[in-house]
């Protein structure tokens, strides 16, 4: 199933965040040694016995408000039935059951989504047996854990693991019978996502149909335009509330979670006016983490002020520094109400797609970088000589190479990042992350 998400609900201090850290702790050092990934505390990647989901920390929404409880915490709770897959619902064996745990229990039975009651603190035999009176909640999945020492999340995570079917994706193919590159449009409320679909939409008769999406309020339009066709996925299904923006950003922050899981490419629409924020670097972390290809859209440019000659090349170099170390992202000042470079902008992700796509051929790899590894070798390792005999590309949906060698472990950071800006320099792999990997010739 495409992004499978679970959400992390309960009312404070019962140990939500620290549940939330130790399910990512899982996580093979492999995919979360991405250099200048910090994880954000509110969602991040898991995976348990191969399966792969994404976490959601409700906890790190809730705004400090004097009425915590009555208002966000019953929203987000809200939220999170409606929109992740599965429900973790958290409790404090040291309190008992609170009105504030009935109440949420209340909630949670209406909903017809599978919910796991996590009793935590259960940390010695005394609190095992006080944790035994939230079975009063009549939650038929109950787990007692210690979320600081792990102690019972192995059989959570095998719960979660049983939920996750994996469903046949329903592939749309063109005529010659290849997949149809998915772009995802994603970005703050209000950037500006729902003006270009409809600018997209209006300006072009040739949208072949809606195709229903396979997560609740991501609308796939599927196109044929400049002789290509490609699927858009659309967040914009976030229908202002009027309500309070942390629920809003908590919506956006699933819906964008999910498009990005169904796509190939993300279009990250930025409003000019508000620069990028936190919240963009996360959600642009999170598709480079997920191999994902990146277009940036600088929208509502035709309302920024005296534009002098260098403006768009300043806030280009300035939006780059906050997205380092991955900048070989392409960026384009758009403006969706006045429809102006929004089919650049279609262009610049078809390329992308392309990229992500690409495939080098192994005797043009070794020629082109053994030559720049003989012209800057790596550091010598314990007084030996370390030496890459090798490259190829490893055939994954995200460009990644493996470079074959005597002391693979002795090759640091660094190196790899110079070796994937050698490999960029030579070959177009704009807007897409490259994975570099050393293994033993």
């Amino acid at each position: 199933m495409p992004g499978f998400t679970v959400a992390i609900v309960g009312r404070p201090n019962v140990g939500k965040s620290t549940l939330f850290n130790r399910l990512l702790e899982q996580r093979k050092a492999i995919v979360d040694d991405q250099s200048g990934v910090t994880r954000d505390r509110q969602y991040g990647i898991a995976d348990w016995n191969g399966k792969v989901f994404n976490v959601i920390d409700t906890g790190g929404f809730v705004s400090r408000s004097e009425d915590v409880f009555e208002k966000e915490i019953r929203k987000q709770v809200h939220i999170a039935v409606k929109e992740a897959d599965l429900i973790m619902f958290v409790c404090d064996t040291t309190t008992g059951v609170t009105a504030q745990d009935q109440e949420m229990a209340d909630v949670l039975r209406r909903s017809t989504k599978p919910v796991l009651l996590v009793v935590n603190k259960v940390d010695n035999g005394e609190r095992a047996l006080y944790a035994t009176e939230f079975y009063s909640l009549g939650f038929e999945k109950t787990f007692q854990i210690s979320s600081i020492s792990g102690s019972g999340t192995g059989e959570l995570l095998d719960e979660v693991a049983a939920c996750i079917v994996e469903e046949a994706e329903t592939e749309i193919t063109d005529k010659d019978g290849n997949p149809v590159p998915k772009f995802a449009i994603i970005g703050q409320p209000n950037a500006g996502k729902s003006t270009l679909l409809n600018a997209l939409i209006n300006q072009e008769r040739t949208i072949v149909s809606d195709v229903p999406g396979t997560t609740r309020d991501t609308i796939h339009t599927h196109y044929k335009l400049f002789g290509k066709e490609f699927m858009l996925i659309d967040t914009a299904g976030i229908r202002k509330k009027k309500n309070v923006h942390e629920d809003l950003e908590f919506y956006s922050v699933i819906r964008a979670i999910k498009a990005v899981d169904e796509s190939d490419v993300c279009m990250l629409i930025i409003d000019a006016q508000n620069g990028l924020t936190a919240q963009d670097v996360s959600i642009f972390s999170l598709a480079t983490r997920k191999g994902k290809g990146v277009v940036i859209l600088v929208n509502k440019w035709d309302l920024v002020e005296n534009k002098a000659t260098n403006t768009a090349r300043d806030y280009e170099k300035t939006l780059k520094e906050k997205l380092e170390p991955f900048t070989d992202v392409p960026v384009l000042f758009i403006s969706a109400e006045e429809k102006t470079r929004i089919f650049q902008g279609m262009e610049k992700a078809l390329e992308v797609y392309e990229n992500r796509n690409r495939r080098v051929a192994t005797s043009v790899l070794n020629d082109i970088m053994l030559k720049e590894i003989e012209r800057y070798p790596p550091a010598m390792a314990r007084g030996y000589a370390v030496k890459i005999k090798f490259v190829q590309q490893v055939p994954t949906a995200v460009p990644s190479f493996a470079f074959f060698s005597n002391h693979p472990d002795a090759i640091k950071e660094p190196y790899k990042n110079f070796l994937e800006n050698k490999i960029r320099s030579h070959f177009n792999f704009s807007g897409v992350p490259v994975r570099i990997f050393t293994r033993k010739k």
